[in-house]
């Protein structure tokens, strides 16, 4: 299972609890989870789900699948990471033109999910 969470700043994206200039880190507390900055569309999505499989095969076999079956999420995880720092210019994060912030949830079950976001000005 992958799950996207598109937008972590929701509305908040075009200003960020009034910071001025500064560093905004998005951290995920998870190890099947990757926090990442990419152009969410279609097809860059799918490129990204087809690349995470070739490295980490749901199907493979892992050593952690020995205590649960999710030892391809665990080794995606680490792969993208558990978090984002992006630039905060004039209160705003300064990404690119297509880029937004996202989580991505590897998991092989729904699990609830939570956040830290910090500023830093």
């Amino acid at each position: 299972m992958v799950a996207w969470l598109d937008d972590i700043l929701g509305d908040d994206r075009d200003s960020v609890a009034g910071a001025r200039d500064g560093t905004i880190t998005i951290f995920a507390p998870h190890t099947t989870v990757g926090i990442t900055a990419l152009e969410f569309e279609t097809g860059a999505n799918r490129d990204l789900a087809a690349a995470v499989e070739a490295m980490a095969p749901t199907s493979g076999e892992f050593g952690h699948n020995k205590v649960d079956s999710n030892g391809h999420a665990h080794v995606r995880g680490s792969i993208v990471g558990p978090s984002l720092t992006v630039p905060l210019i004039e209160g705003r994060p300064a990404l690119g033109q297509w880029q937004t912030m996202a989580m991505i949830d590897f998991d092989d079950r729904p699990r609830k999910r939570t956040l830290i976001l910090s500023l830093a000005t």
